[in-house]
């Protein structure tokens, strides 16, 4: 009966080793205070990015017509080559002057490890912005006010 117990113990571990191994994440309000310009709303990408400046993960998509992400190009090429279901992390486009609040989940893991967040933006018959604003991803980062250098007047975060 003791071997029983043993087996029933080993099996039970292997079986909830999937589980606890899955990545812890924290999730903060990040707000976005768009410029005031003239013209259609804003297609905005947030995306984690590794120390090399490769996409990592989409994080969050404002705009949901699927027919403009070739527009964010350097986005989009990415995308393309792994594509993955976004519907959960999209929402509406953001027009000038507005000011859009979203909760984006981040991976604890990959804060203070030479990640950014990048935020890059289209506008429809308007310049295209690979890299509009950047975060690095540090706990400073997460906690300032950061300028935007296109259709993005300021991001910031606080912890949901």
């Amino acid at each position: 009966m003791n071997n029983f117990y043993k087996i029933c113990l080993v099996l039970a571990l292997l079986i909830s080793k999937p589980f606890s191994s899955s990545a812890q994440t924290s999730k903060y309000k990040c707000m976005v205070q768009m410029s005031n310009y003239m013209g259609e709303g804003a297609y905005i990408v947030v995306s984690l990015v590794d120390s090399k400046g490769a996409y990592e993960k989409t994080l969050y998509v404002m705009g949901s017509d699927k027919k403009w992400y070739k527009n964010l190009k350097e986005w989009h090429k990415f995308y393309s080559k792994k594509p993955t279901n976004i519907s959960a992390i999209t929402g509406a486009s953001v027009s000038g002057g507005d000011r859009s609040v979203t909760v984006l989940e981040i991976e604890d893991a990959k804060i203070n490890k030479g990640y950014t967040l990048r935020f890059e933006t289209s506008v429809e018959d308007k310049i295209y912005n690979v890299k509009d604003l950047e975060i690095p991803l540090t706990t400073e980062g997460l906690s300032a006010k950061t300028e935007g250098k296109g259709y993005i007047r300021y991001v910031r975060f606080s912890p949901n």
